[in-house]
């Protein structure tokens, strides 16, 4: 008996061992399933990502040469997975439940325009998943293959975002009349007061965004219309981006009439007065190399008819790495015309008139006409504590056939001088010529919407300097320091918006003139005022009415004064003063 009873014993003590076992295995969960194309071939290599409620990485696995894969010992939670293949749309399930005992299963069938997550519950135990009857339910039904976002913020349009029946919707567009005294020259180019400018943006069956915009007015002395227009179409992506972007820009300009310009004609151009005509075809793209790395870059060709033809090629790229909590490293490049894209942190269709605006800086050098070409190399670091944001840029610029404004002077002031033709200015080559500069900025978002920032650094400047023949005046770069203020806000009950800024440079040179292609703001050289005034409309109107004014420079800095050989005393001006105005209606 005693015998019997420590047999017993002993066997009900190693018989608890897989029950306690079994019930540490029921404190878990588990995540499985196939990956299979449209043909219901399983896929091999196909990464799977897991994640937590929390959007963290977990596990990453790849799929078995049969398309299988799977997640084991998952605390009970919600998690959501992530499925990617080369050649097919990447597919995402989130709030995927795990329960104790119990294995999610999933089937993942991966496409070339929609991927699907099909998820279904099984026991451990259970010796089939589903019947087929089941999973054809299942696969048939619209409710349990959803279309999910990729990633935070992502959402996959619908059918009411983009119906079939409407070939355009989500129109958008603003119409703005302007008019002002003097030229706007910065170093993206001559930005001249047309008069009236228009843009339109509109959905393509709602994935496919298509821009029209317009900026023209009348040359009345010379006769002929000056306008440019562009057209630009671009279309949604899985990963939220619009890519890639092709555009095409027209532009058109005629030299306003003075005395003396009989030297400009030429038997190829026997018009009254020289038309500055330009044609450009860019395409950009935005390429998610890694979670954390994304590469922005693109290519403009564009033709200069001015004289003679001129053709000019511009590369551009932008690599971006998020470093999370630490901040964002950036690297820019950009040659030939400044790459808009990267210089403006502004999306809207208001920032393509701006754009639009941009003519390129046609010069004459040794009676022909050169265009500027830019070539940049930049690096920044920028990271936000609280609510504050901190900047570091270094950078190098490489200018050739540089362009600068010279005021007070007549044709026969210096050799090769253009009249300008958005001004009574005219435009003087400055030949090639290389800079270095640098810069720190902190930026303080305050209540009410009001952000003030402060930035200071050190550039390579235009002084003057010694001359190789007295009939050319010559600018050398010179390291100088400057800094910079900068405040903007909402006016409380008006809604106005304001946006002031200061810039201070030393005297005796030209200022800086770099334009940053890794930072969101861009000093502008002096004292500048930007005013935007939301106007009551009429009852029933549709859209909204609001009145601008820009001020620029208004203290003139940066006006370099020399003697012309005829004893003149003329102004080499990189940014000229000027006072603009409009009415814009936004619809």
């Amino acid at each position: 008996m005693v015998r019997s009873a420590a047999l017993a014993m002993v066997a009900a003590i190693f018989g608890a061992v897989p029950a306690v076992y079994a019930a540490d295995l029921k404190l878990f969960g588990s995540i499985s399933g196939n990956v299979r194309n449209a043909s219901g071939i399983g896929q091999m290599g196909a990464v799977v990502q897991l994640y937590n409620r929390y959007d963290r990485l977990v596990q990453k696995v790849l799929t078995s040469p049969d398309g299988r894969f799977t997640f084991d010992s998952l605390t009970p939670d919600n998690y959501s997975v992530r499925v990617s293949l080369n050649s097919f749309v990447p597919a995402l399930r989130n709030a995927i439940p795990v329960r104790a005992g119990l294995d999610s299963h999933l089937n993942i069938q991966l496409a070339n325009l929609f991927s699907s997550i099909e998820l279904v519950y099984t026991s451990p135990g259970q010796t089939g998943l589903l019947s087929d009857d089941w999973k054809w339910v299942l696969r048939s039904s619209t409710a349990t293959r959803p279309v999910l976002r990729l990633t935070p913020g992502w959402r996959v349009p619908t059918p009411a975002d983009h119906p079939g029946s409407s070939i355009f919707s989500s129109t958008s567009g603003v119409i703005k009349v302007s008019a002002g005294d003097g030229t706007s020259s910065t170093a993206l180019g001559s930005e001249p007061d047309l008069g009236t400018a228009f843009a339109v943006a509109t959905s393509l069956f709602g994935t496919n965004e298509l821009r029209f915009s317009g900026n023209f007015g009348y040359a009345s002395a010379g006769g002929t219309p000056t306008a440019g227009f562009r057209t630009s179409y671009s279309r949604a992506n899985q990963d939220a981006f619009s890519s890639p972007e092709v555009e095409l820009t027209v532009r058109q300009a005629s030299l306003r009439q003075r005395a003396g310009m009989g030297f400009l004609f030429t038997p190829a151009a026997p018009v009254d007065s020289p038309v500055l005509r330009t044609m450009s075809v860019k395409v950009g793209d935005q390429l998610q190399i890694t979670d954390d790395l994304t590469l922005q870059y693109g290519t403009m060709l564009e033709s200069v008819v001015f004289l003679e033809s001129l053709n000019l090629l511009s590369p551009y790229a932008r690599l971006s790495y998020d470093l999370g909590n630490q901040g964002t490293l950036e690297v820019g490049f950009s040659s030939g015309a400044p790459a808009y894209d990267l210089i403006s942190a502004d999306s809207s269709i208001q920032s393509d008139l701006t754009g639009l605006a941009m003519f390129p800086r046609v010069s004459l050098r040794d009676g022909h006409a050169r265009v500027q070409k830019n070539e940049t190399l930049e690096a920044g670091y920028r990271v936000t504590i609280g609510s504050r944001t901190y900047a570091a840029t270094v950078y190098q610029d490489a200018l050739r056939e540089a362009a600068v404004l010279v005021s007070g002077a007549t044709l026969q002031a210096l050799p090769d001088l253009l009249p300008d033709f958005a001004s009574n200015s005219f435009i003087y080559n400055l030949g090639d010529y290389r800079a270095f500069g640098y810069s720190a900025a902190v930026l303080q978002s305050l209540p009410a919407g009001i952000s003030a920032g402060l930035s200071a650094g050190a550039a390579d400047m235009l002084t003057a300097g010694l001359s190789e023949s007295a009939s050319r005046p010559a600018l050398t770069p010179e390291r100088r320091p400057w800094a910079a203020a900068r405040v903007s806000g909402i006016v409380p009950g008006s809604g106005t918006r304001i946006v002031t800024s200061y810039v201070w440079t030393p005297s005796g040179s030209l200022g800086a003139s770099h334009s940053y292609l890794t930072q969101r703001w861009q000093p502008a050289m002096g004292l500048n005022v930007s005013l935007r005034q939301p106007l009551p409309t009429v009852g029933g109107m549709p859209g909204r009415l609001e009145m601008n004014a820009e001020l620029r420079n208004l203290l003139a800095q940066g006006y370099l004064p020399f003697t012309s050989p005829d004893g003149r005393s003329l102004y080499f001006v990189q940014f000229p003063r000027a006072i603009r105005g409009g009415l814009s209606f936004i619809f």
